[in-house]
């Protein structure tokens, strides 16, 4: 942002919202193909999944193409389709783990593709993208810790806030589906205040007027933002349409990858146009999508700048990115020109190279389908590694 003083709005959907029902599913069949194919002995190098989801009432469709151990049946992965949707909450008429119809139309990966992405095969005998693209990382000093636009960071946690009262709580009136919406207002460039704040949320009792479950919620938005945020002049829209008792994918059908850019950063940088969920990390959509979140991130650790916004691409079955590019502000004492250089000397942008510096090849996807994959805590089992600030002293070192 070139500007110093505006308002910046972004918003989030919860894991109930049926676009993340069906990136949940997507990634547990991720999941799935990595830990039943490394379990029988396969590489996980050889591991490939693009599965797409379809949730709509009382019905699953997935479909895409896939490679691992033969093991794998059509009804592990209505299991884990079902486990996923009970977890996430759902047991309603119109949308029940147990009663749904689930649909698997899974089938075996592209040889043509294939080619162009296995070590030794293809016209590139390197381990090649498994698509072309552009992907886009970023980070900022907005949050401390997370690194990320405030406006999309803060409508993840009011949305988290409410599932983790909602499971752990009590709060069981809380419905699964829920969306929020954060205005921030910025000065100098810093955020500052939060002049609006939308939340829409589903709720199982319908006796709930909008004024009754605005009483409830605003403590858990109060709990979540800074102090300070929230003023006489905050802007309130809880429950604007009313009643809402019939969501997730009951109410309105649900697709994998619809949400790509509450899974960025909210429109405040850009976005390739790839869905991450569902896919392998050969798809350079998702995997260097996560390479230049955490480049970003490290840089902006490191003092580098305030702000970074990384671009990469990819030439299907090439290994080597077609380019590299990094926006900073104009004024930055380091100019892109540098940090590019120093991007190329910290870390190998092959498909390869960043599925094993980030240790990727894991069962590490479906807590990413939900909240943002960014601004994230790594975890200890390899989830999240993206956000490690490992570089810091490797990029310093470079200036």
């Amino acid at each position: 942002m070139s500007r110093q003083t505006y308002e910046f709005t972004s918003e989030s959907v919860s894991e109930g919202h049926p676009d993340k029902v069906s990136d949940r599913i997507s990634d547990e069949i991720v999941d799935l193909y990595f830990r039943e194919s490394i379990a029988d002995g396969m590489s996980p190098w050889d591991v490939r999944v693009a599965a797409e989801t379809l949730t709509t009432t009382n019905k699953v469709v997935i479909a895409g193409e896939t490679r691992g151990t033969d093991k794998i049946t059509k009804d592990m992965i209505e299991e884990v389709a079902r486990a996923a949707i009970k977890d996430i909450g759902y047991e309603q008429d119109g949308f029940h783990w147990k009663h749904s119809d689930v649909e698997v139309l899974l089938h075996a990966q592209s040889v043509d593709i294939a080619q162009g992405v296995d070590s030794g095969a293809g016209l590139h005998t390197e381990e090649g993208a498994g698509d072309q693209g552009i992907m886009f990382g970023y980070a900022s000093l907005d949050v401390p810790g997370a690194l990320m636009p405030a406006p999309v960071h803060y409508s993840h946690k009011i949305l988290e806030r409410l599932a983790k009262a909602r499971k752990e709580e009590g709060q069981d009136w809380l419905g699964p589906d829920s969306k929020s919406q954060v205005t921030v207002r910025y000065h100098n460039g810093r955020p500052v205040e939060a002049t609006a704040v939308v939340l829409s949320t589903q709720h199982l009792d319908a006796s709930l007027d909008s004024k009754e479950i605005a009483e409830r919620v605003k403590p858990y938005i109060e709990e979540v933002l800074p102090a300070g945020w929230l003023t006489d002049n905050t802007v309130y829209h809880i429950n604007p349409t009313g009643k809402f008792v019939i969501g997730g994918p009951d109410g309105d059908a649900g697709l994998t990858g619809r949400k790509i850019i509450v899974d960025t950063y909210g429109g405040m940088a850009p976005h390739g146009g790839g869905a991450f969920s569902g896919k392998d990390p050969t798809k350079v959509d998702r995997s260097a999508a996560y390479a230049t979140r955490y480049l970003a991130k490290n840089l902006v650790a490191a003092g580098v700048a305030p702000w970074v916004e990384i671009q990469v691409s990819y030439a299907i079955g090439v290994a080597a990115p077609t380019s590299v590019y990094v926006n900073v502000d104009d004024n930055n004492p380091v100019k892109g020109e540098r940090i590019e250089a120093i991007i190329r000397q910290v870390m190998d942008l092959t498909p390869r190279g960043i599925r094993k510096h980030l240790d990727l090849n894991k069962p590490i996807y479906a807590p990413t389908s939900a909240y943002g994959h960014f601004g994230r805590e790594p975890g200890p089992n390899g989830e999240f590694s993206w956000e490690k600030v490992d570089l810091i002293d490797e990029i310093q070192s470079r200036l």
